[in-house]
């Protein structure tokens, strides 16, 4: 009797709610530790990028419109659907990674609570980040944070599903749809998140996920004229220089980060209001006050 082949996952990316092909028809393979392929990943082109941001754009008016409130219960039902897949998800991070079974698993928790901790700040950064402003005169003059756009995001290699995570909140946050770069080297958690996505009613094209080349994507995001907000980390200088100097054609407001595996653990650091300010643009209101 034939040995039974093992059936090997083909990785998709995630655009507009669905799970295309790259158009590019490249993919890579994706080793475990003892170098034995688990599984295909697609290889995204600058068209694939392309219609990322185009599903993007379908569905920034639904996801600017919706309430905080109902922003943040979009963000928690990701940390349930997380939570309840954590040990696939910390399987698959030891697998394709250097991280010992206990350290995946950690990564995967607190992946789980940064989505909560976004999730509760959903309708409470506008009370920090807005104000009410002191004006000589009979008028209420009120700053109130609004969505800055599409934000495109570069994740760094390591820790693969926590920096991913956190740089894709920040914008889900503040109102913004997303268009992620996943990391390059592992990228894994990455594809088994956009199963998350997919089924924890995240509305289509709220977020989507590429899988492949950073240096191949970075150009065109930066460059693509739709795309509002870059949130980076980890980059190389020529990479942070040449995002810079692309994104200064339609004046994008870039946020490019270097933190160590330690810091993506701090919460203060890389979860609090400040990271959400990076992706909000303010507006301000004047309205008569005498009667």
């Amino acid at each position: 009797m034939n040995a039974r082949l093992d059936v090997i996952k083909t990785c998709k990316l995630f655009i507009g709610g669905a799970f295309p092909r790259t158009e590019s028809g490249r993919s890579r393979p994706i080793l475990d530790g003892d170098d034995r392929v688990i599984a295909h990943a697609c290889v995204a082109s600058r068209k694939d990028l392309r219609n990322a941001v185009e599903a993007a754009r379908k569905a920034a008016p639904a996801w600017l419109n919706a309430s905080a409130y109902l922003r943040g219960q979009i963000l928690y039902r990701m940390a349930e659907m997380l939570e309840g897949r954590r040990d696939e998800f910390a399987n698959a991070i030891a697998t394709t990674t250097d991280a010992t079974p206990a350290k995946a698993r950690k990564e995967v928790e607190q992946s789980v609570d940064r989505l909560v901790r976004f999730a509760g700040w959903s309708d409470k950064f506008q009370q920090i980040l807005g104000c009410q402003n002191p004006v000589n005169g009979p008028y209420y003059n009120f700053t109130v944070p609004q969505p800055t756009g599409i934000t495109g995001v570069l994740a760094p290699s390591t820790p693969s599903l926590l920096a991913l995570v956190t740089l894709i909140a920040g914008p889900l946050c503040a109102g913004c749809t997303v268009v992620a770069v996943a990391s390059e080297d592992t990228p894994l958690p990455a594809v088994l998140l956009s199963e998350i996505c997919a089924t924890s009613d995240v509305p289509a094209g709220t977020v989507n996920i590429l899988t492949g080349q950073r240096a191949e994507l970075i150009e065109p995001m930066a460059s693509h004229r739709e795309i509002a907000a870059i949130n980076g980390a980890n980059l190389t200088p020529s990479q942070r220089t040449g995002i810079q100097s692309a994104a200064a054609d339609n004046l994008k407001r870039v946020h490019l980060a270097k933190h160590t595996e330690d810091q993506w653990e701090d919460d203060e650091l890389v979860a609090s209001p400040w990271n959400i300010e990076p992706f909000v643009e303010s507006k301000t209101i004047w309205h008569p006050s005498a009667t």
